[in-house]
């Protein structure tokens, strides 16, 4: 495998649509977990989700497509995103309220 799939990378995203009530912060949480990632979800005021995650850049990119599709009652309408530097600050992924 190519060095650079095998990179620790960061992600921020927010999450705009109707993904609030609708499960998306389980089946982030879950899918991130499936992945190995680190990092959490949670909702934002303005009924937004925001998800910050790191980990290896093919498994983060594989979350990132999921976040562009989130569950089947979701209907996510744009994501904003940012690659900041890893920080390393997370040991697990967890949901914040």
């Amino acid at each position: 495998m190519k060095e650079q799939e095998q990179s620790e990378v960061r992600l921020q995203a927010i999450v705009h649509g109707r993904v609030q009530g609708v499960n998306f912060r389980y089946y982030t949480r879950r899918r991130a977990c499936e992945l190995g990632l680190t990092g959490y979800v949670r909702n934002l005021w303005d009924r937004t989700v925001e998800v910050v995650v790191e980990g290896r850049r093919t498994e983060v990119q594989a979350l990132q497509a999921f976040l562009n599709v989130g569950p089947r009652s979701a209907a996510v309408t744009q994501v904003e995103t940012s690659w900041p530097a890893p920080t390393g600050e997370f040991d697990r992924f967890e949901v914040r309220y």
